[in-house]
């Protein structure tokens, strides 16, 4: 980690979601979009921040590989014992639609384990940075995780839903991002979040250790620990929650997958 001006790096993602944000408060993020496959929009923005991360990134550390979600197609500089992951613009539905649950996200990951994360959301006004074993916070401000310990009641971003009365749980608001879905764990703003799609590294690796260095829980859907810097970039979901309800909430996925083994 020596090798790394994390200072700088914090500069560079300020930097990017500036980039970001004119196009957003220009009212022009919706302009240029497109799919890249079903249900996956992509836009003009993404493209030029992804550009940007390379270029910028490449030149503090031009020994790591390039994990982003904008070039995931060129393996050629994965599965290195160091690598950037990236998601230039985290949700982008809500990028596009003028909201504000959107986000830069960098990790830098070594060995498979995230050791440095950002999260930038300029429109939220929120600059979230974490260190593996030494350190996390929002705007400068050290976060503690959720301390939940009973699951029945937990805070879950969902919105504005109904959910049937056997799901206990309490929805609170949901960015698109997921990055941030997850900083909100950290920060004690929800106590469960969860996945059970494949889901890409660079969502999560960010978000990963800067809630785990604020004491959450952070896994793949079935509870296993998570690795980055495949050549893949897949996961198989993503469970974050307080230390107290994970292995009932890896419980609850479990019967949740059994139940509905072979439904689309």
């Amino acid at each position: 980690m020596g090798l790394v001006d994390f200072d700088k790096i914090v500069a560079i993602a300020r930097e990017a979601g500036d980039l970001a944000m004119r196009q957003w408060q220009a009212g022009k993020s919706a302009e240029k979009t497109w799919e890249k496959s079903p249900g996956q929009i992509v836009s003009e923005a993404d493209i030029a921040v992804d550009r940007f991360l390379r270029e910028r990134l490449a030149a503090q550390l031009p020994e790591a590989g390039w994990l982003s979600e904008e070039t995931a197609e060129d393996q050629s500089l994965s599965g290195r014992d160091m690598a950037w992951v990236v998601d230039p613009i985290d949700g982008t539905k809500d990028f596009v639609k003028g909201e504000t649950g959107w986000a830069v996200s960098i990790a830098l990951v070594q060995n498979g384990a995230p050791i440095f994360g950002i999260l930038e959301a300029p429109a939220m006004e929120e600059t979230w940075i974490a260190k593996a074993g030494s350190h996390t916070e929002v705007n400068g401000r050290g976060l503690k995780a959720s301390t939940r310990d009973r699951y029945d009641g937990s805070r879950i971003p969902l919105g504005d839903v109904d959910l049937p009365k056997e799901i206990k749980l309490a929805p609170v608001t949901k960015p698109n991002s997921i990055a941030l879905r997850l900083a909100m764990v950290a920060d004690d703003r929800a106590d469960l979040v969860v996945s059970t799609r494949w889901g890409s590294e660079w969502d999560i690796a960010a978000a990963h250790v800067i809630a785990e260095e604020a004491g959450a829980m952070v896994t793949d859907a079935h509870g296993k620990k998570l690795r980055y810097n495949g050549t893949h970039g897949q996961a198989f979901g993503v469970l974050c929650t307080s230390e107290g309800i994970h292995d009932a909430a890896v419980a609850r996925v479990a019967k949740f997958l059994s139940e509905n083994e072979g439904q689309s």
